[in-house]
């Protein structure tokens, strides 16, 4: 199998199910997203040594790449004739949310409570994971944008808003994890 097609060599592509679509579709913008923040997510996983968010971005991984299959395919492909999911995946559903949120509570029980904002920086790991969370805010965004135009399975969009909540939790877990302070937003008085 080849890696160029030369099918969107013009601006298009095909949607899961055969649909082509401009490149620019909300629906590929979303995905493209998705995919973007998968890489970054990697980049972290890569950089930590914290065996318990290894494991868990590896899933997320995996489940970003479900994520981007269930956005590329339209809500009238979304099942075959027989009634079973076209994709024949395991789809981003309520268990994989509950998953980010008991993540995100295991960490948030070894952090201090915040009081103030955090600006992000401190360690190279810690700016990727607020690199990643603003992607994901962005993905997020597309995604809504999208729901807007063609409604999507909701689950998505939870999982969207959760993870960036994980990343932002992560990101405070590997400041504690390196042992370095965390920089206060503190606005300047006039």
């Amino acid at each position: 199998m080849k890696i160029y097609t030369k099918t969107g060599d013009t601006g298009t592509t095909a949607l899961y199910g055969g649909q082509r679509v401009k490149k620019h579709h909300l629906r590929i913008e979303s995905y493209g997203t998705v995919d973007e923040l998968n890489s970054y997510i990697g980049l972290i996983k890569d950089q930590t040594n914290n065996n318990t968010a290894k494991t868990s971005l590896l899933k997320i991984q995996n489940e970003l790449f479900t994520l981007g299959a269930m956005l590329a395919t339209p809500k009238d492909k979304e099942t075959l004739k027989n009634g079973n999911n076209r994709l024949n995946i395991p789809i981003v559903n309520k268990q994989s949310i509950a998953f980010l949120e008991a993540e995100i509570d295991k960490m948030d029980e070894e952090l201090p409570q915040m009081t103030h904002f955090i600006l992000p920086g401190g360690h190279q790991s810690v700016s990727f994971c607020h690199i990643a969370r603003a992607i994901c805010r962005r993905a997020e965004r597309i995604t809504v944008a999208l729901n807007d135009q063609e409604p999507i399975n909701n689950d998505i969009l939870k999982y969207l808003n959760r993870l960036s909540d994980y990343l932002f939790t992560l990101a405070r877990m590997l400041t504690k994890d390196l042992q370095i302070e965390e920089i206060k937003w503190i606005p300047e008085k006039n």
